[in-house]
């Protein structure tokens, strides 16, 4: 079948949009048509190399759409049905079993391994050129920057008719990495004190998971005016402009001491040790944000020895069903409104996208394929 995606044919190279062939769905796997898809910065990231893939490749891991067809053995989900393209993970690893499909022992080959990661086709692409070579695929499982994504049924995530497809993506990566980092790492307790670096669609998806919580002081961090006036109205008590306040003193004269929780969702080192430091003892600092490959950081050893702890979070922790379905439906009610976070581009404005992305203009970009 021939799809139409953007490729990325070598490190730091441009997006090319491209007519491929997409493989038939062998057993248990799913062909879903792509209806739209969010932009996230790991794709960003990918294309430069610092989460290396094999190239020529074709990224894209927020993808939403509809299920065209199945493979043999597939019971999870049938052709018609809309879905969330969620996380990949082997199923059969001690992580998976106990729940946490995001900590897949094989998650460096799943999220990047540039091939099928199950099925009697494991390791090899699904994607390829009409001269018949290979273009890697199953970014996330997924390569959802296409018009149609081959995945493995079982990882997908059905939702219902009234819900908006066309927004959904985001569901499986940024916005629920955000929101699971509250509701399943942190999970605030009555009163706890929360600082949230970086006001993206990460740290604006963990402030209005707070804003559901029993957390009391939810202060946001970030160098726009604007996504801190946007965090403010989605519950943040606090802002803080790092650009123009010494963020660690204000964080102190806010909490009367250093925060519970901090949530680092930059990536950026020197902010990362900066969100260390906001918490105190027996505080946590989780860590969010993607940094480049081989970026270390530093902490000072005795603050850290005195019970504080240092956490790293994957895709916001458990299951994809549950996860996605709950924000669904705390979107429904009106209740987490991560749509006004978004905003919406043809694939073939792909750079832009990127572009306002870069710049602040544009908080969650979601690129809508054409058919």
């Amino acid at each position: 079948m021939r799809v139409n995606a953007a490729v990325v044919a070598e490190t730091g190279g441009p997006f090319r949009l491209e007519e491929l062939e997409v493989d038939e769905p062998g057993p248990g796997e799913a062909l879903v048509k792509v209806v739209a898809t969010g932009l996230c910065h790991t794709d960003v990231i990918t294309r430069d190399g610092d989460l290396p893939m094999p190239l020529p490749g074709v990224l894209g891991h927020e993808g939403a759409g509809e299920v065209v067809a199945v493979g043999d053995g597939v019971s999870s989900v049938s052709p018609g049905d809309r879905v969330v393209l969620g996380w990949p993970s082997c199923g059969g690893c001690r992580n998976c079993r106990d729940g946490e499909p995001r900590y897949c022992v094989r998650i460096g080959e799943a999220v990047a391994g540039g091939a099928r990661l199950l099925g009697q086709r494991a390791g090899q692409p699904a994607l390829r050129r009409p001269d018949g070579s290979r273009v890697h695929s199953h970014f996330f499982g997924q390569s959802s920057l296409a018009t149609h994504s081959l995945t493995w049924a079982d990882w997908l995530v059905r939702v219902p008719g009234s819900a908006p497809l066309e927004l959904l993506g985001p569901l499986a990566c940024g916005i629920s990495t955000g929101a699971g980092a509250v509701f399943n790492t942190v999970r605030p307790g009555i009163g706890d004190r929360l600082v949230v670096f970086g006001a993206g669609a990460v740290g604006l998806a963990a402030v209005m998971a707070a804003r559901l919580s029993a957390a009391t002081t939810i202060i946001a961090v970030d160098r726009y005016p604007g996504r801190l006036e946007l965090a403010g109205e989605l519950g943040a008590t606090h802002t803080i402009n790092a650009q123009e306040r010494d963020v660690l003193a204000e964080v102190h004269r806010i909490c009367g001491g250093p925060a519970d929780y901090s949530l680092e969702c930059t990536g950026v080192i020197d902010v990362v040790r900066r969100a260390a430091d906001s918490v105190g003892l027996r505080g946590t600092c989780v860590l969010i944000g993607g940094a480049p490959a081989g970026a270390e950081v530093t902490l000072d050893h005795l603050s850290t020895l005195w019970g504080k702890r240092i956490v790293g979070t994957l895709g916001g922790s458990g299951r994809s069903e549950v996860l996605i379905g709950g924000l669904i439906d705390l979107h429904a009610q009106g209740r987490f409104p991560f749509d006004r976070l978004t905003a919406h581009y043809a694939l073939a404005d792909l750079d832009q996208a990127i572009a306002d992305s870069r710049d602040g203009a544009t908080i969650k970009p979601i690129l809508h394929m054409p058919h």
